[in-house]
């Protein structure tokens, strides 16, 4: 399974439409293996599709993603206007680690005391 982010790209001070996630989901082939769609209208990039999917290389599974989401951008009235800026895989931190790493202050030294 893989989680595709699919940023996108609005109009000057257009929201992403409240059932996009849905449509999304709805406009998927059994094909394309999507599993969940979820839509983070503010993300720190802008707003975002996180796509969820069943896939046989993270090649296919980015462009899987970007055919839904050119799909999407076509077929809902909402989107008139939009553009898709890329499909990529999301990396994700460990656990404990910040965005892109441990935190900036650790907050236990040895023996768990803090320093």
């Amino acid at each position: 399974m893989y989680l595709i982010h699919a940023q996108l790209a609005s109009p000057a001070g257009m929201l992403m439409p409240c059932d996009a996630a849905a449509k999304a989901l709805r406009l998927a082939r059994p094909e394309e293996g999507v599993e969940h769609v979820s839509a983070h209208a503010n993300g720190p990039r802008g707003p975002v599709l996180g796509v969820y999917l069943l896939a046989d290389s993270l090649a296919q599974a980015e462009a899987r993603t970007a055919a839904l989401c050119e799909r999407l951008l076509t077929r809902h009235p909402g989107f008139t206007g939009w553009s898709l800026r890329r499909a990529e895989a999301a990396f994700l931190a460990p656990l404990g680690h910040g965005l892109l790493g441990p935190p900036a202050r650790p907050t236990g030294g040895p023996a768990g005391r803090a320093e």
